[in-house]
């Protein structure tokens, strides 16, 4: 931590501080752009200040954490900040997650608040909150926002800044103070780990490597004051702070955020400099005639989740416009393909590590041995934001970092060598996770909950390819004898009940006598997935 502060990465400062300063140096610039508002740094700063004082007022203390479920939404940018100026620890987790989720997440983390959206379309966030209190005895206060009317017994976060209007003129001051009593090195925030075991894990950030994250992340994406970078993916989602809210705030740029809509989209497109494109926002875009002809002021482009297209390139790259992409995790190393790299790096690699300080070796699997150049590898690092240790789980720990405190990604690269600068692309993952859209599902997690099913004897879930997500789940089962093998359906209609994500269901079932394994006697899950894939190429080529 030493060297970090030493070389300037690593400040004395709280997010919340790091802002403030942002904010008093350009007060008149657009700090969040959605489709229908837009606020400056001054008026951000200003709304934020009251609504931490009136999370002060209602009980909230430095320290209490507090569970987000909800979507991108100005709201959400305000009830970021709040919580931050009011010294609380956001737990982020998604709207999409359910009671099999919130209720263990509860379990580890013991917050005193749950902020929900009481609109969301998915289901209930409410009624879910209510169910994990009665399970919970740490939960005291129920938040929302963007309900006209909260439940009984919950607290809105637009009453909580109309309230403390009459005392804005000493609301800075007391936010100032609060900060004053939160350490820099300091839990700021808990984001959720893919994993590779069946409990979720949380990785804790801290406030002084956070924000140097997320200016790191800037300044390789070419990220400055003019710029307005647009992210559709979820906001509180590692990656929605550190490469959006955070990364455009940290260089007095603009967050623009909205829902994957075409319409919310369009209404910002203008103004868009940067902006993070996955799989299935591409063909959102491409889909919608005159939406890329919309996006007038694009600068760069940041590729994610899925291998890049030549139809891609062709769609976005032009002397104005630079396509890139990038590679990052919660628990820390960010990497983006350098704007001066040529075109066969930046289209083929995911890039290069984004501080001068991370470290990155690549290991034989599951080893501390190198492997020699060009080979294939386990990504392992270090730096000045990545984590040395999962929240509360020192079992995982054990796992997951080298005798030198490595962080083992479960990523499997090839070193590739631009003359004197090295970057990576990926080519498999040893971590057992399907990339649903951004969303990554632990299969282990799936399996463990399927075979508890009545009907099913073993389960192997994989990920299918699917042009629009890049993965979805396909879980191969073995029907116990004399039961009729589950289909979709039951299987859905199971994981239903059970109050488990959505984005977390089986898409496909194939059912099977018995599953292909390694000669260590493991099932072979590469096999499996190229069955699928085979699968669905014949069922593609028949139906053409």
């Amino acid at each position: 931590m030493r060297r970090y502060r030493a070389a300037g990465y690593w400040s004395d400062r709280t997010l919340a501080q790091e802002f403030r300063a942002v904010a008093d140096a350009h007060p008149d610039r657009p700090a969040v752009l959605a489709p229908d508002a837009r606020l400056t740094y001054a008026e951000l700063d200003r709304r934020t200040d009251r609504i931490a004082v009136g999370l002060r007022d209602l009980g909230l203390r430095p320290g209490d954490r507090v569970l987000m479920q909800v979507t991108n939404r100005l709201w959400t940018v305000l009830a970021w900040y709040g919580l931050l100026k009011a010294g609380a620890v956001p737990v982020a987790t998604l709207a999409q997650h359910r009671r099999y989720e919130i209720v263990e997440i509860a379990r580890q983390t013991e917050p005193v608040a749950h902020l929900v959206e009481p609109g969301f379309a998915g289901h209930d966030l409410v009624a879910l909150a209510t169910e994990v209190a009665r399970s919970q005895p740490t939960l005291r206060w129920l938040l929302t926002i963007g309900a006209a009317h909260p439940p009984a017994g919950g607290c809105a976060i637009e009453a909580l800044e109309a309230m403390t209007q009459s005392r804005a003129a000493t609301a800075r001051d007391l936010v100032d103070d609060i900060q004053a009593s939160v350490h820099a090195d300091s839990l700021a925030v808990l984001q959720l780990s893919g994993g590779t075991t069946s409990t979720p894990k949380l990785i804790p950030r801290l406030h002084s490597e956070y924000w140097y994250n997320a200016r790191a992340v800037a300044e390789a994406n070419g990220l400055d004051a003019t710029g307005c970078f647009a992210h559709l993916l979820p906001m509180v989602h590692n990656a929605g702070i550190v490469s959006g809210l955070h990364a455009a705030h940290a260089v007095g740029g603009c967050f623009a955020l909205a829902a994957p809509d075409p319409a919310q989209l369009g209404a910002m497109a203008s103004h868009i400099t940067h902006m993070t494109l996955s799989p299935s926002l591409a063909v959102m875009v491409l889909r919608n005639p005159g939406l890329r002809d919309a996006l007038t002021s694009l600068r760069v482009v940041n590729w994610v989740l899925g291998p890049l297209t030549a139809e891609i390139v062709a769609a976005f790259e032009s002397p104005s416009c630079r396509v890139i992409q990038s590679f990052g995790m919660g628990e820390g190393l960010c990497m983006v393909t350098p704007f001066s790299a040529p075109p066969e790096v930046r289209h083929r690699t995911v890039g290069t590590p984004v501080s001068p300080l991370d470290e990155v070796r690549v290991y034989e699997p599951g080893t501390e041995t190198p492997v020699s150049p060009g080979s294939r590898g386990e990504l392992c690092t270090r730096g000045p934001y990545t984590i040395r240790g999962y929240f509360r789980a020192p079992e995982r720990d054990a796992e997951a970092f080298t005798s030198d405190g490595f962080y083992r990604t479960g990523d499997v690269v090839v070193e590739v060598r631009d003359g004197g600068r090295s970057s990576y692309a990926l080519e498999d993952r040893i971590k057992d996770l399907i990339n649903r859209g951004g969303e990554k599902v632990n299969a282990a997690e799936v399996e463990h909950l399927l075979v508890r099913h009545p009907a099913v004897e073993r389960v192997a879930v994989v990920a299918m390819p699917d042009e629009r997500l890049g993965e979805r789940s396909c879980a191969f089962v073995v029907p116990r004898p004399g039961a009729q093998p589950p289909d979709l359906t039951e299987i859905q209609r199971y994981l239903d009940e059970i109050g488990v994500a959505k984005f977390k269901w089986p898409e496909r079932i194939e059912s099977c006598g018995e599953f292909p394994m390694t000669n260590v006697s493991k099932i072979d899950k590469r096999a499996l997935r190229r069955r699928i894939a085979d699968i669905l190429d014949a069922e593609h080529r028949h139906s053409a």
